[in-house]
């Protein structure tokens, strides 16, 4: 019963024959579980998935918010003024603390859902064999007693105990810290150790781990929690995620201001009881100034900010995983992409056939499944007409691991394609007829794939050897061609160097094209093969990537595309894309083994399209870049890929192509696999840097402006303008919706064509501090211009601080709306394109009629009402700060077109006057 409900551990799984483990789990490793069984251990087992810490309650985080020492503070400011029987000075604190923490509470709260989200972006599926049908789903879906078939780059998706391993290498190094992959076997295997004998698991796989090398099936023993890797899931659940870069930055600019702050605050405090004003009221304000002037919101705005955008991304069908990600996407300046599947649709389909005894037959019709012809000068092709047609596609169909069903490829879409023309020529089922007896895989260094089968209709079983691969790989293994007169049964020929030489010419001259072109040979055994022909395979470029790479490149940012095929392939498809133009630089895998780093790096740069380049040459690639100081995006989607991915600096992974292992290196994913995906991607990189900066330059100008006015009346004997209460609500607009709509504003279609982000660049730059001094300055004399023409009778009244906190709500607002781009006039992004901004800035407004006009609001922020005429003067006088924003945007233009015309003098040969 309890084996029932647990499933078997890994350790006792290993001891048990693969009969006593499916005895126990009454699995069945031909037919799989059926549905209704499946639904029956979900009820037991529940899914195979880990549960995440139970979170701490909402009443509890609400009650951590004043744990804030500055809150502390100000609860004591109204503790003291409840002694000293202030009382309405008490409750409007006491509201205002509610306000304030209630905001930090829904933003912090708003922070965590977006993480949460992040992380169902991701989830990992597995193939099953469940009523008989391979079916393709999500693991976590599986049960114990499951029966999962898995190959080269798959994720592990549970405990797993083997019942067949084809060269089975697994990488437990996520698991048990061994970087050498575990040749792994289906056997109970025991060993000595320390004179005891000891059963080791060398025939189970464990949840999480990666398949390098060879392919397995295994009925699934445990899952979730109570497999091997629940125990370290359960560790890392006590470790918190480390912040981003980004992040830091602003927590340390926050400690920056938070000290200035303190500064300036400790000064207006010791100003005042110089001048011998209450001291309570001088506490109350001066920590009112810290909540209000300390930009304690930074760091959570920024992480919504950047999660916020990835979930952008996430609908534009790029996956980030890391959210540091999103700030070095806008800092890339070459994108080193592989081609299939990437620059092209991947979905192979064959066009040309070019046999032994070169006759060239052409293949009609696209997809995954029967629809086209086979034809020699118009003639329709069977496999009695052209015998030596129907050897070569025969060969395509047995050297293959893919399947067909209903249209659907459940495989590579190469050897899809293959059987794609097997299946047009009427021999879809001719593979069935053979028995496989081992297979060597293809690998980027053989560059070719075997198997060896005997024909089951043969009464010697002899065994024979199918090979299909890089064409001079191939040719280097064969000693006769097949010959033979339409209708003959094919004889073999010797082949010699000029017969050679001219399949390898033919082989240039349809990699010319655009095709990729593989070889096809059988016999005895490697060495003693005979050649039967080569296949053209179309692998049509993907629509926008011709655009994309336009756009990318006008913004500064490189192409280069790295391809396994032959030289004319990759350079007929990088025409196509506009990576390559004619006089480019090309450079083979060999030419790059044979310069050592430093050499590389100073040839590699304006190098377009390698050739020929293997997962090794990746990496040697990404190195050299990088020792360019460039910033390197990195497309794959093969197991030999993870290394260059995780090498460089945006590693980008194929969804729907990449391994899993390949998608476990990655910083990123493509769900479509589309480049032009990744320009999308890159736009809203930058967008967000640019949108944090406009936040920054809205909470320094408003913190200073705040600050500064506080200081200048204490500093001229002036009765303090603002209240405590004030200050606060100015707080909750400073750090509330107004602010936050800031990181949202929709990305400006212009930013693509910014260049590239430097890395070392700082969020606030000269030009930063220069417009938020002067916005500041501006705020802050149209606030005291207010407060002094209505203190001229020289006592201070409700309409008095109404007046001044009003005028510098709305200097906020207009202050916010100018903010919304450092470079372009908001009459050119338009008033009306962030919604957000929008129901933001209307609600502010709304709040601040309400503190004006609702009498019970009104007790509480010592207000009182005013008159229209009083409005219409604030709001013209606050629109100040908009219109010197306009001015200064204006004239940064003007100076920036100067610039560029002065480089451009600087590089041209002569000038037009």
């Amino acid at each position: 019963e309890m084996k029932d409900l647990w499933g078997i551990k890994a350790a006792e799984a290993a001891e048990l024959s693969v009969d006593e483990v499916s005895q126990q789990l009454q699995a069945d490793t031909k037919w799989g579980l059926s549905d209704g069984e499946v639904s029956r251990r979900r009820k037991t087992h529940g899914f195979n998935e880990f549960e995440i810490k139970p979170d701490d309650p909402l009443w509890k985080k609400y009650i951590m918010q004043f744990k804030d020492p500055l809150i502390l503070l100000l609860l004591a400011s109204a503790v003291v003024s409840i002694v000293m029987k202030q009382y309405d000075d008490a409750l409007s604190i006491a509201i205002a603390i509610i306000i304030v923490v209630s905001v930090a509470f829904v933003q912090e709260y708003r922070s965590e859902r977006s993480l949460e989200e992040l992380t169902k972006l991701v989830p990992p599926s597995c193939t099953c064999m469940r009523g008989g049908k391979l079916e393709k789903f999500l693991a976590r879906n599986l049960v114990p007693g499951d029966n999962v078939h898995f190959s080269v780059g798959d994720r592990i998706p549970a405990d797993i105990r083997l019942y067949e391993a084809v060269d089975l290498l697994i990488d437990e190094s996520s698991f048990t810290g061994e970087t050498e992959p575990v040749n792994k076997v289906t056997e109970v295997m025991a060993t000595s150790a320390g004179g005891k004998s000891q059963t080791n698991r060398f025939n189970v796989a464990f949840m999480g781990t990666l398949v390098r090398n060879g392919s397995g099936k295994g009925i699934v023993i445990s899952t979730g929690e109570n497999s091997e890797f629940g125990e370290v899931f359960r560790m890392m659940q006590a470790e918190d995620p480390p912040k981003t870069p980004l992040q830091n930055s602003m927590g340390d600019l926050g400690k920056l201001l938070s000290f200035i702050s303190f500064c300036i605050i400790g000064a207006i405090m010791l100003l005042g009881w110089i001048q011998q004003r209450p001291l309570l009221d001088m506490f109350t304000i001066g920590v009112s100034l810290a909540v209000a002037a300390i930009p304690e919101g930074l760091p959570i705005v920024v992480t919504v900010t950047l999660a916020l955008g990835v979930m952008r991304m996430a609908r534009k069908k790029a996956i980030v995983k890391k959210l540091p990600i999103v700030e070095a996407l806008g800092c890339v300046n070459v994108i080193c992409s592989d081609k299939t599947g990437t620059l092209t649709k991947n979905e192979m389909t064959v066009t040309q056939i070019y046999t032994a005894d070169q006759v060239v037959a052409e293949v009609s019709g696209v997809g995954y499944n029967d629809d086209g012809d086979v034809t020699v000068y118009d003639q329709v092709v069977t496999a009695n007409s052209h015998p030596l047609i129907a050897t070569a596609v025969q060969i395509g169909a047995i050297c293959n691991n893919s399947r067909i069903h209903d249209n659907t490829l459940l495989g590579q879409p190469t050897e899809g394609a293959l059987l794609a023309l097997a299946m047009k020529m009427g021999l879809g089922e001719y593979r069935n007829r053979f028995t496989r007896v081992s297979e060597l895989p293809f690998t980027h260094d053989r560059k070719w794939m075997s198997v060896t089968c005997y024909d089951n209709i043969d009464v010697n079983q002899r065994e024979i050897v199918y090979v299909k691969g890089a064409v001079e790989r191939v040719l280097s293994q064969c000693d006769t061609f097949l010959c033979g007169k339409e209708g003959d049964s094919p004889a073999s020929l010797p082949l010699t160097k000029a017969t050679m030489e001219n399949y390898l010419e033919q082989a240039k001259f349809m990699g010319s094209t655009g095709l990729r072109v593989l070889a096809l040979a059988s016999g005895s055994s490697m060495g003693n093969l005979t050649f039967a022909g080569l296949v053209g395979i179309l692998d049509p470029p993907r629509p926008g990537i011709k655009e994309a790479v336009r756009v990318l490149s006008a913004a500064d940012v490189s192409v280069k595309m790295i391809t396994g095929d032959a030289k004319e392939t990759a350079v007929s498809i990088a025409t196509r894309l506009g990576i390559y133009s004619r006089g480019g630089m090309v450079m083979s895998g060999s030419d790059i083994e044979g310069y050592d780093l430093s050499q590389l790096a100073d040839r590699i740069e304006h190098v377009e399209v390698f050739y020929r380049a293997s997962p090794k040459h990746k990496l040697k690639i990404v190195k050299a870049l990088q020792e360019r100081d460039l910033v390197v995006g990195m497309t794959g989607d093969g197991v030999n890929d993870a290394v260059a991915l995780r090498k460089a600096d945006v590693g980008v992974a194929m969804g729907t192509a990449g391994t899993d292992v390949c998608k476990e290196a990655a910083d990123m994913i493509l769900v479509d696999d589309d480049l032009s995906t990744i320009m999308a991607a890159i736009e809203e990189g930058k967008g967000i840097f640019y949108n944090i900066r406009n936040f920054v330059s809205f909470q320094l100008s408003t913190s200073i402006a705040a600050l500064s006015l506080v200081a200048l009346s204490t500093l001229f004997k002036l009765p303090n303008p603002l209240n405590a209460m004030q200050i606060l609500w100015i707080n909750i607009i400073m750090d509330g919706p107004p602010a936050q709509s800031l990181g949202v504003e929709p990305v400006d279609k212009d930013v693509i064509r910014r260049p590239p982000r430097k890395v070392k660049d700082p969020i606030v730059t000269k030009e930063l501090i220069a417009k938020v001094l002067v916005s500041a300055t501006v705020i802050v004399v149209g606030t005291l211009y207010i407060f002094w023409r209505e203190m001229r009778d020289n006592i201070i009244t409700p309409r008095d601080t109404t007046m001044t906190f009003t005028c510098f709500v709305f200097f906020d607002m207009f202050n916010a709306l100018g903010c919304r781009s450092q470079t372009k006039s908001i009459f050119k992004i338009g008033f009306f394109q962030n919604k957000m901004f929008l129901i933001a800035v209307g609600g502010s407004v709304l709040g601040q009629f309400l503190v004006i006009y609702f009498p019970p609001l009104q007790a509480v922020f010592q207000t009182e009402a005013l008159g229209f005429l009083d409005i219409v003067l604030l709001l013209g006088i606050s629109s100040s700060v908009f219109i010197v924003s306009e001015i200064w945007k204006q004239l940064f233009d003007f100076t920036m077109k100067q610039r560029r015309k002065k480089s451009f003098k600087k590089f041209a040969d002569f000038e037009l006057v």
